[in-house]
């Protein structure tokens, strides 16, 4: 049954439109993707945040200013569907990262394999998994943030939406941009279980009169005003 969920996981990934989600990346900061979870898979994460062994901290987000709601850090090693999606999603993402950088004009480049990336990070002194389940209830929010725990750290980041939207209102996932010399504009994105949002989750390339300029870009959750609402986060880079 295991092998059969990996399986689907690779075809999944390797044949989402990834041309596509290239240039929604680049045009807008962030891109989504409908069913990469099966339901099915969704509510096995979800009935997995009770068991304390997958796990190595869990935060109350009230409890250090993030806003309100929890979040839990797998430890390694990763469950398998995870592990791979991380490892799937990474190698698509990883020529995006490196052709922003390219386009930056920043030294930054990251390797083709995620396995590599990961020793660049331990080698670095980050060696804590990042991968997470957030869980909101009502009142519950995320401040706006970037999620950065060293000095390396990839720009892109993912989301899997694990509730239905039909169990719960609010909960959307915000988007802050600054340029240069420019206000601050917000975008929202909302998904349905099962589904992917990719997006920068600290800076990318945006077309200047003198080539690209940097943008930073910061992302958040709007208050969940009923139901509840429990997400994946998967972050490429580990912690210190």
């Amino acid at each position: 049954m295991e092998s059969n969920t990996l399986l689907t996981v690779v075809t999944t990934v390797d044949a989402l439109d990834w041309e596509s989600v290239g240039a929604d990346l680049w045009e807008r900061g962030y891109a989504s993707a409908r069913g990469l979870l099966a339901a099915a898979e969704c509510e096995a994460l979800i009935e997995s945040y009770a068991d304390s062994d997958l796990y190595r901290s869990t935060v109350r987000m009230q409890a250090h200013g993030f806003g309100r709601g929890e979040y839990r850090y797998y430890a390694y090693p990763l469950p398998a569907t995870i592990a791979l999606l991380r490892e799937r999603l990474y190698a698509h993402l990883a020529p995006i990262a490196n052709a922003w950088n390219e386009a930056l004009g920043v030294a930054p480049r990251y390797p083709a394999l995620l396995e590599e990336y990961l020793g660049l990070c331990k080698r670095g002194g980050q060696t804590r998994p990042t991968p997470l389940i957030l869980t909101y209830g009502p009142g519950d929010y995320n401040c706006m943030h970037q999620d950065v725990s060293g000095e390396l750290a990839f720009p892109l980041q993912a989301t899997v939406f694990l509730s239905a939207l039909a169990g719960y209102a609010g909960g959307e996932s915000v988007f802050t941009m600054q340029r240069p010399r420019a206000q601050s504009r917000a975008a929202v994105a909302v998904g349905d279980r099962g589904d992917l949002l990719l997006f920068a989750n600290r800076y990318r390339p945006v077309q200047s009169a003198h080539g690209f300029a940097r943008e930073n870009v910061r992302h958040g959750v709007s208050e969940v005003h009923r139901g509840r609402r429990y997400a994946l986060g998967i972050i490429f880079h580990d912690a210190q």
